[in-house]
């Protein structure tokens, strides 16, 4: 069994990585016009809930076959579960403020202050690296519960899913924030 150090330096050199290139390049690729779209079909709560079950698939998936599908399940999951935060973090801001677009450094302050990161008025690689800490921490303590076969499917789409609606929660309690949101 491997140390915990080795496990946190690990966690850390992946928490590095998500900070450098991951973050940004999940955020290009999400449509924000989609998500403007969805929330005015759905709604703000359906557009949500949307995101909960897509995020709470890929858990319950991951965790299924115990061992086996986590190897590749869980980066797989990992992704999902940041693109989902992303999406309910854009549509809240576009339900709450009425502008879909958004630039990457506002979008990072956003969750950073949903994570209870501090974030400072500069963006700065630190900030990304707390966040995408915060998130290997909260995404990775999962990951052991999903070693057993069906079990870990119902723990990890059920955490998926309370995860999203959490973190939704979050980023809806900031917009009542005015000094957090404000660029």
């Amino acid at each position: 069994m491997r140390s915990l150090k080795t496990i946190t330096t690990g966690l850390k050199r992946q928490a590095d990585m998500l900070a450098q290139r991951g973050f940004r390049q999940i955020f290009d690729r999400i449509d924000q016009f989609n998500i403007k779209k969805g929330v005015d079909r759905l709604g703000m709560e359906g557009f949500i809930n949307q995101c909960a079950y897509l995020a709470a698939g890929t858990g319950a998936i991951s965790g299924t076959g115990g061992v086996f599908t986590m190897v590749l399940g869980i980066p797989i999951d990992v992704v999902n579960l940041i693109t989902q935060q992303f999406r309910v973090t854009m549509a809240i801001n576009y339900a709450k403020r009425g502008d879909y677009k958004i630039s990457f450094d506002e979008f990072i302050k956003i969750v950073a202050a949903s994570l209870k990161v501090e974030a400072s008025i500069a963006l700065s690689k630190n900030v990304l690296e707390a966040v995408a800490e915060k998130l290997m921490l909260k995404i990775g303590a999962r990951a052991a519960q999903r070693l057993v076969p069906v079990i870990g499917a119902v723990i990890g789409g059920t955490a998926n899913y309370l995860y999203i609606k959490r973190m939704a929660e979050s980023v809806k309690e900031l917009h009542g924030k005015d000094e957090v949101i404000k660029i």
